[in-house]
């Protein structure tokens, strides 16, 4: 596992176009989301960072639905990875009941898009689909009970209110993303 942080990708970069494929056997495209906010999280099975933060992310989706979209991407090569494979995608998000889309980024090309380098990478976009925070869910990815901000929280109750993000982002950190051969 290498540990990696989030590149910070410049504010107000465009929420790239994309159609996949959801584990609820959907196809999934960016102008599906018509809520306020769209929140892409590049994350996977097997990583450790994304396993510990499973249940908060569930818990957002929940609570901010109807106004930010919350979608999960799957950009890991599953040859590689078999436990990020579509059908374990499946497994996983009927095993935690994720209260969002979990998509399948096979080819890779979204998560390269959005700059993305690990799991998990959040990305919030407002509602022109303008990248307003990139950056960690919250101060302490391993042990909820000792969370004291939760700044993606933050950053949407902002974007939601019609403020600006929180100009200090700190970088998300993970496993890195297990990229095919190219």
């Amino acid at each position: 596992m290498a540990l990696m942080e989030s590149t910070m990708v410049p504010l107000g970069t465009p929420c790239p176009p994309f159609t996949l494929p959801g584990v609820d056997g959907r196809l999934w495209s960016r102008d599906d989301f018509h809520t306020p906010a769209l929140l892409l999280v590049i994350m996977c099975n097997h990583c450790p960072y994304v396993q510990a933060v499973d249940g908060r992310l569930n818990t957002l989706a929940r609570a901010y639905a109807g106004r930010c979209a919350v979608v999960g991407i799957n950009p890991n090569d599953a040859v590689a990875y078999p436990e990020d494979s579509f059908e374990a995608m499946r497994q996983r998000a009927r095993a935690q009941g994720y209260a969002f889309p979990y998509l399948w980024d096979e080819d890779q090309t979204v998560a390269l898009a959005l700059g993305a380098v690990c799991t998990p990478d959040f990305f919030l976009y407002d509602a022109h689909r303008h990248l307003v925070y990139r950056g960690r869910l919250d101060d302490n990815w391993k042990d909820a009970a000792n969370v004291t901000r939760q700044e993606l929280k933050e950053a949407l109750d902002a974007v939601l209110a019609g403020d600006p993000a929180p100009e200090v982002q700190h970088p998300s950190m993970g496993c890195s993303i297990k990229w095919a051969a190219r």
